[in-house]
C-alpha cells in the first residue's frame, strides 16, 4: 500500500477520536463538566474545547493546514495528560495518561513532517 494512503488512513483515524469525543460533549456535556469541575477547571471552557476537537479534528481528517491542526491537539492531549490524568496511582488513569501522552507524540509528528521546507526534522 502507498505511504500516501497509509498517511491519510492514519490521520483519519486519530481525527475521529478527537471529532467523536467532540460531538459527544455536544449531545451530554455534563460528564465532561463534572470532570472538569472535579479537577478545578472552569465550565466555560467546554465550548473551547469543543471547538478545538472539532475543528483541529476535521482540519486533520482533510488534510488542511496539518501543522497547525496537529500541533494544536498535542499541546491539548498534553494539557489533558497533565490537568486531568495525574493520578499515575490509579491504573486506569494511568493509562489515559500515557495514551494521551503517546497521541501528542503521534500528532507532533505530523506536524513535524508537514513542517516548512528547511526545518529539520530528521
Amino acid at each position: 500500500m502507498p505511504a500516501r494512503i497509509i498517511a491519510i488512513a492514519g490521520r483519519a483515524l486519530l481525527a475521529l477520536l478527537f471529532i467523536l469525543a467532540g460531538l459527544a460533549k455536544i449531545a451530554a456535556p455534563q460528564g465532561a463538566l463534572d470532570q472538569m469541575a472535579a479537577h478545578h477547571l472552569p465550565g466555560i471552557l467546554l465550548p473551547l474545547v469543543i471547538l478545538l476537537e472539532l475543528s483541529a479534528g476535521a482540519a486533520l481528517l482533510l488534510g488542511w493546514r496539518l501543522r497547525y491542526a496537529a500541533g494544536a491537539l498535542a499541546l491539548f492531549c498534553i494539557a489533558t495528560a497533565l490537568g486531568i490524568h495525574l493520578d499515575l496511582a490509579d491504573k486506569i488513569e494511568r493509562t489515559l495518561f500515557l495514551k494521551d501522552l503517546a497521541l501528542a507524540g503521534a500528532l507532533m509528528l505530523i506536524a513535524a513532517v508537514n513542517a516548512p521546507r528547511g526545518w529539520a526534522t530528521s
